[in-house]
């Protein structure tokens, strides 16, 4: 039976109470950013008050962008550590996502929280796998059936394709005739509980006596490729998103592929590990998939302490395997490293502490001793078990990192567009001051406004295509070169083994160092391709405020304009792909067997790891260098956009005549709106310093 329907519905009330008290404790860290983003909205409102109808709706238009800001955050790791109980925890629904979830499950399930109800309260979303992802699966068996297919290993593949048809073929009774027509679609609902989610991400066995209106458990999951659960939460200060992956080991490694891209689209990843596995080279996909993030946005949190027989020894141990391991593999051996129990949280969650079970709450007096020695002050035996379950630790670790990085671009972001529209209603002041005082206007011929905006756009175009040029072509000399020297060093590598040993020996190379090498050419790209975003951003902002000083006869030195942030640039998480020569299993050791001569050996050695990290090397330079670029001329066109509207309507204030001028108000209303400008302006310059990040043309 659900726990949430187990409850009376007065003892459901008093649990809700105890479950907010306990989720804001670990959310407290997110209160600086709260108090920013109220800062900067508080500014956006006065602009709103102040400004023109245009600049008012320019102001909303931001409030709303700020609204909707989202950090994220990914969870991956191992089989059966508790990764789910623990986004379980996090979120403040126990029972919410199901906790054993089927191997071949491949959903990622992203949980959008929001303080704000939506409309028609929760709602959800899962789409599913369309024709062609189905069909590349089915034909060529997943990344697993290619690579078993480049390497000649028949019987890998031929075991890879009865799974799938065992596969498919479950699928079909469980939805028949709707099998087919379902692929590419998706099913929203206006509500969603645990038995909702069930159909959709978790497979089960129950299915022969299924129909159309069946709701058994599973009934959608062999195609369901992900699910967006929209839930109230108002511990949560602002829009937050938790996204648990099925993970990277999967049989067909088609999940690996959907976990890279759900770590891509995040800033930050926690790494579920589980006490009785911490970390080995089992995990390698793992540790592959995480050395492409930098160590501030990774944190792990070894879970499932609770059944450990001493935690207050074994943790410590635990940790230095842990960081040996990363240290041994190239990994991130500085990352953040908590330790704690999902089980102890969604008990404390649900009020039911007494249902420990008795090796669980021996383990849980154990970690006491240590975790709780410097706490002051008496603690409820709920706040205890909270606290040492360590997921208020892990709250306050994520949400410190979304403070100091996403949160901290998004306030930047929003702090330099509300002073450039404010520094575009103060213009406007001005403008009706000195045509209020004067028969002189300003320099201003109107036609030449768009063309003069049009022409700074197409120029700073022109001049982002040109710098992006250069900055791929070195990246795709770079890759080439890096992608070229791995391959002659493997194949000359394999050669030395044959002479030495023959072709007796089952010879295995590490793939490490062609990461390496790809890594540090996007590290030089990303770096250049930032520098080029500046150097644009920069002279675009440049030439549009001479635009104003010589159109409006603006104060020199009271004008100021923001130059917008470069794109963030993603980490290259695709270098962790699993490729040939990660995997040591039976199909290699046949494939070396059935070779005969060393020219066989390395021609058919060279073609099946080139055809392997070619998708790598394209995926890095079409996809991850491509998006920065198309980023970034989104980013240009939307300011050159924002400040051509606030051009067009100085304009048509410097083009009035002073009778037009009766309604303007009072001196002493002209001074309330200088004066809130001026507090407006104040509170911006907080955020972006006296000259601005990155360079304000001031």
């Amino acid at each position: 039976m659900n726990v949430e329907n187990a409850i009376a519905p007065d003892d459901q009330a008093a649990v809700d109470r105890a479950r907010t008290e306990l989720l804001r404790d670990g959310l407290k860290a997110l209160d600086p950013l709260l108090r920013d983003i109220s800062e900067i909205d508080g500014a956006l409102s006065t602009i709103s008050e102040v400004g023109d109808k245009s600049s008012a709706r320019s102001a909303k238009k931001l409030q709303r962008q700020l609204q909707k800001v989202e950090p994220s955050v990914t969870m991956i790791g191992q089989v059966k550590a508790g990764k789910t109980s623990l986004v379980n925890a996090m979120i403040g629904w126990p029972d919410l996502l199901p906790a054993d979830v089927n191997p071949w499950t491949s959903v990622v399930t992203s949980i959008h929280l929001s303080p704000r109800a939506g409309l028609g309260g929760n709602r959800a979303s899962f789409r599913f796998f369309d024709t062609e992802e189905w069909t590349r699966l089915l034909d060529r068996g997943g990344r697993m059936g290619e690579l078993a297919g480049r390497a000649g290993a028949d019987e890998e593949r031929e075991k890879v394709a009865e799974q799938l048809q065992a596969m498919r073929e479950k699928s079909i009774r469980r939805l028949g005739d709707k099998f087919e027509l379902l692929m590419g679609q998706e099913h929203k609902y206006g509500y969603f509980d645990s038995e909702l989610v069930e159909r959709y991400v978790c497979l089960g066995d129950d299915f022969e006596n299924d129909t159309e209106t069946s709701t058994s458990q599973g009934r959608f999951a062999d195609i369901t490729k992900s699910a967006d659960l929209y839930l109230q939460r108002e511990e949560f200060p602002f829009d937050f998103c938790v996204r648990d992956t099925p993970g990277v080991n999967d049989t067909f490694m088609m999940r690996e592929q959907i976990t890279i891209r759900a770590i891509r689209e995040s800033r930050m990843c926690v790494v579920v590990l589980s006490a009785h596995q911490a970390l080995s080279t089992v995990d390698m996909a793992l540790i592959r998939l995480i050395s492409n993030l930098p160590s501030r946005e990774i944190t792990i949190f070894v879970n499932r302490i609770d059944e450990l027989g001493d935690p207050t020894r074994q943790v410590p141990e635990i940790e230095a395997s842990i960081r040996k391991t990363l240290k041994d593999h190239q990994g991130p051996s500085d990352a953040s490293i908590l330790f704690g129990s999902a089980y102890w949280a969604n008990h404390a969650l649900n009020g039911d502490i007494d249902k420990l079970s008795e090796d669980s709450r021996d383990a849980m007096y154990n970690w006491a001793e240590t975790a709780l020695a410097d706490s002051e002050g008496d603690m409820s035996v709920e706040d205890m078990v909270w606290h040492l379950s360590g997921v208020p630790k892990l709250l306050e670790t994520v949400s410190s990192r979304v403070v100091e990085g996403m949160g901290a671009e998004a306030v930047m972001r929003s702090a330099k567009s509300a002073m450039n529209l404010l520094s575009g209603v103060s213009t406007g002041e001005h403008l009706v001051t000195m045509r209020s005082t004067s028969d002189e206007a300003a320099p201003l011929e109107k036609a030449d406004i768009p063309v003069e905006i049009d022409r700074i756009e197409a120029e700073c175009l022109e001049m982002l295509a040109s710098e992006f040029n250069t900055v791929s072509n070195i990246f795709e000399t770079r890759l080439s070169r890096s992608h070229k020297s791995f391959l002659d060093r493997a194949t000359a590598s394999l050669i030395n083994n044959l002479e030495r040993y023959g072709d007796t020996d089952v010879w295995h190379y590490d793939a490490t160092g062609l990461r390496v090498l790809l890594r540090s050419a996007f590290q030089v790209f990303a770096r250049n391709a930032h520098s080029a975003c500046q150097k644009t951003f920069l002279q675009a902002t440049q030439d549009i405020r001479e635009l104003y000083l010589r159109a409006f006869n603006v104060p020199d030195g009271a004008f100021r304009l923001e130059a917008p942030s470069a794109p963030h640039i993603p980490a290259p998480v695709l270098l962790g792909q699993t490729i040939a020569l990660d995997l040591t299993s039976s199909w290699w050791s046949r494939w070396w067997r059935r070779r005969r001569g060393y020219a066989s050996f390395a021609t058919d050695f060279a073609d099946i790891i080139k055809a392997e990290t070619d998708p790598i090397v394209d995926g890095l330079r079409l996809e991850h260098a491509a998006s920065v670029e198309k980023d970034a001329e989104k980013i240009l066109r939307e300011f050159v956009a924002a400040q051509r509207e606030i051009l067009r309507g100085l304009a048509a204030q410097a083009n009035t005549t002073v009778d037009d001028l009766q309604d303007v108000g009072s001196s002493r209303e002209t001074q309330a709106r200088t004066k809130a400008l001026e507090e407006a302006r104040v509170a911006l310059e907080r955020f972006l310093g006296d000259v601005g990040e990155e360079g304000a043309a001031a």
